[in-house]
């Protein structure tokens, strides 16, 4: 028997520890410090911040020009593991930095962006926030992308007009807040993002998350240049101006590690620089066996395309791919549309799906996007090597999805760690008798929050 080693997958809601073989390859991020003092950190970021005045200086500056000023404070919604509370909060000291400077609290929206999700309930943000904010008297608005009344256009972009929320649009001092980490389209979270697609029309997010943009080999994790998804936010978000962000960057533990105020460009690009430093995995080559999981994001089997899609460069033809997921959403697969799409992702196969979208002639559909991303797989694999291990979804659900059901492998379990253990032993001897070898094993402990960074073949190889 081989030497045997545990990793442990941290998905937000739930953490399993794997017993795996001793050649396993565990990839996982580099380490990256906490900062040692986050609240000090804070503090210090919206006094000193990046190619931009200070916080208080600009607020003071807004009531000087305009004494009935309203500000706007953006926040992330659930699916965004964004410090909203405790010491690592960023909300409550930027609220606090208003007050204080003379905003009433009456004065000071706080705008969630929720782009096409749901609104969060008011059980989630009472989770989400601090409580020194919820018993601030702020306001508290969920955008809504489908309300006409909510939304006002901003000007024309090259994709067509740009409409976005009339609270952010009305407000005099304009805030923004984020996670800076990569992003399987936008090539990194954070920064205009908040705006778009975080406060835009439904209609206008159609076309920025359309089949033929989402195609592009640009648009994806930790690319901004030529990448079409960022440069299409960007725009809008500099039409709709924005006096300061604040985002952040955590590591594995969802430790801060950085804080970047000021300019919405500037500062976003350094938060940028800093997680390419520790969010990459240097990988030598591609594997017979990758398990990974959802991540905190993977709230729903909608959000789970993220943990999937990082996995492709690591795969070939023959590969399995074993995802983990907990998904505590009120649904735990996702939107009516989300759902239709699966349909068609699963009848007529990636390839498929995949003109089909991109055709001119094709309708948009909400939601295909994510949908759209798990062909990024099943273009290198088929379905049945896609192995799906959730207990929050009702194994009659998986007619219409375009994976294997775990349980349909090795049969129920008790618990979620249970069945990916069980899942993978599977795997594992299942390739061994098959190929009279061991397989090459990967598992990703970061999982959609690792970013492969394959080895490029020199001429001799390629």
């Amino acid at each position: 028997m081989r030497d045997r080693k545990k990793v442990t997958f941290d998905l937000g809601q739930e953490k399993i520890t794997l017993i795996v073989p001793g050649e396993a390859e565990i990839l996982a991020m580099k380490k990256c410090p906490p900062l040692p003092h986050p609240e000090a950190a804070i503090a210090a970021s919206l006094k000193n911040p990046i190619d931009s005045p200070p916080l208080a200086q600009l607020a003071r500056e807004k009531l000087r020009s305009h004494p009935l000023a309203q500000a706007v404070v953006v926040i992330s919604d659930a699916t965004r593991p964004v410090p909203y509370r405790g010491p690592q909060g960023i909300l409550w000291p930027i609220i606090n930095t208003l007050l204080e400077a003379g905003f009433p609290a009456s004065r000071i929206k706080i705008l969630v962006a929720t782009g096409t999700h749901r609104a969060m309930t008011e059980a989630e943000i009472r989770r989400l926030l601090d409580p020194r904010v919820l018993s601030s008297g702020c306001p508290l608005i969920n955008h809504e992308a489908r309300r006409e009344e909510e939304l006002v256009e901003i000007g024309q972009t090259s994709w067509g007009k740009a409409q976005i929320n009339r609270h952010y649009v009305a407000a005099d001092l304009k805030i923004l807040t984020g996670l800076v980490e990569s992003h399987f389209m936008a090539g990194a979270s954070g920064g205009r993002k908040s705006i778009c697609p975080g406060l835009l029309a439904e209609e206008a997010t159609y076309l920025l998350h359309s089949g033929p943009i989402l195609n592009s080999p640009e648009a994806c994790d930790l690319n901004l240049e030529g990448n079409p998804v960022h440069e299409a936010s960007l725009a809008v978000a500099r039409l709709a101006g924005c006096d300061f962000i604040v985002n952040v960057t955590l590591n594995s533990d969802f430790q801060l590690t950085g804080v970047f105020s000021g300019d919405m460009e500037k500062a976003h690009l350094a938060a940028v620089e800093k997680i390419r430093h520790y969010v990459g995995l240097p990988v030598k080559q591609k594997y017979d066996i990758v398990c990974t999981h959802s991540g905190y994001v993977g709230i729903n089997h909608y959000q789970a395309a993220k943990g999937a899609a990082v996995c492709a460069p690591f795969l070939k033809p023959e590969s399995y791919l074993l995802l983990a997921g907990v998904h505590p959403d009120t649904d735990p697969i996702g939107g009516a549309n989300y759902k239709k799409m699966l349909r068609l992702l699963t009848e007529i196969g990636a390839a498929s799906f995949v003109a089909k979208i991109i055709s001119p002639d094709w309708e948009f559909v909400p939601e295909q996007w994510e949908a759209q991303m798990w062909t990024r797989i099943l273009r290198i694999i088929p379905p049945e090597q896609l192995i799906y291990c959730s207990l929050d979804i009702p194994a009659e659900n998986y007619s219409f999805l375009p994976h294997l059901d775990a349980r349909r492998l090795v049969g129920e379990k008790k618990s979620l760690e249970e069945l990916v253990q069980a899942a993978l032993d599977r795997l594992i001897a299942d390739w061994q008798k098959k190929y009279q070898r061991r397989p090459r094993l990967a598992l990703l402990p970061d999982g959609p929050y690792g970013i492969p960074l394959l080895r490029q073949p020199s001429p001799k190889e390629s």
